[in-house]
């Protein structure tokens, strides 16, 4: 399979980027996401030019506006050199299909990152100068933390979405058509319904109106909307909906017995009561049975590598 190539905060792959010289490498992203990812790493403190050891920094408000300086040293102002390299290494960053970021720190962290106020108290509302750019240059690309991958639910929905987007980015790179997008919406409609009915029902009454004249103000609002709603956690409610939507395509051809066996299990899972594995395991054994064209070619019954195990935990 091609490894997807995502970005990613230097220290978590075990690299010695740390101010005190040590790492955050992760083990999951090392032993399991690296079978299937290629990984861009940066570090924008060592980008520039703090080096390893190097004084500590934090996010600080002055007053008027948030500064990254030192702890020991508020002489020691990086703001400007970290936003002009943030800026210059993300618009750079075209080929990638994701990015895991390093939680809390002043220049990656993507969310409630520290910034200390006039008392010197930490108040939980700063994003990271790094991970700011880079989501501004890039608000439709896959952006998660690694803590928050250890979330099943959140590294599921995080990994779901960097498939899609590669697809995406495969799709514009073979020349985009009106029958291409068709195609392309049409494969992963179970997966938006999955995550946001809404938004699943905008993208389809605008693609039922694409055309060549239209096509590229259109996919540039598809996108959008598309990385939008899949943001949004799949529930097991949601989940339930699609199962019984793929169900009713084949139904007919059950027998009562399996019928009522697949209702119970589906019951099950919407009660939490089993894993999301275990109803796609058994739609897929009366899809073998009874093929049905137009679920086959649904990636929301294979999103991504099996071996990956996403679903067994959800």
């Amino acid at each position: 399979m091609h490894k997807i190539q995502i970005g990613i905060s230097s220290c978590l792959l075990g690299e010695e980027v740390r101010y005190d010289g040590g790492h955050k490498r992760n083990v999951y992203i090392i032993s399991t996401l690296a079978q299937y990812f290629d990984f861009k790493s940066i570090c924008p403190e060592m980008a520039i030019g703090l080096g390893v050891p190097r004084p500590t920094i934090r996010q600080v408000d002055m007053g008027q506006g948030v500064r990254v300086v030192g702890v020991n040293d508020v002489s020691l102002d990086v703001t400007d050199r970290l936003r002009s390299f943030s800026q210059e290494a993300c618009g750079n960053l075209q080929g990638i299909s994701g990015y895991i970021l390093k939680k809390d720190s002043p220049s990656c962290g993507m969310e409630r990152v520290r910034v200390y106020n006039s008392s010197d108290m930490p108040e939980k509302r700063g994003r990271g100068i790094f991970a700011n750019a880079l989501m501004q240059a890039h608000p439709n690309l896959p952006v998660e933390e690694e803590g928050r991958l250890m979330d099943p639910m959140l590294r599921e929905n995080f990994i779901e979405r960097v498939f899609i987007y590669f697809r995406w980015q495969q799709l514009i790179n073979s020349g985009l058509t009106a029958q291409k997008l068709i195609e392309f919406h049409t494969r992963h409609k179970f997966n938006l319904l999955a995550h946001d009915e809404p938004v699943y029902r905008q993208l389809g009454r605008m693609v039922a109106e694409v055309d060549d004249d239209n096509l590229q103000a259109l996919a540039n609002n598809y996108i959008d909307m598309l990385m939008g709603g899949l943001k949004k956690p799949a529930s097991r409610k949601r989940h339930t909906n699609v199962l019984m939507h793929i169900m009713g395509f084949f139904k007919n051809q059950l027998s009562a017995e399996d019928k009522q066996e697949m209702l119970d299990i589906l019951d099950a899972y919407r009660l939490g009561r089993v894993p999301l594995i275990v109803p796609i395991t058994m739609l897929r054994h009366h899809l073998r049975r009874n093929p049905h064209p137009y679920i086959e070619q649904q990636y929301y019954m294979n999103p991504y590598p099996e071996e990956l195990m996403l679903r067994n935990s959800l």
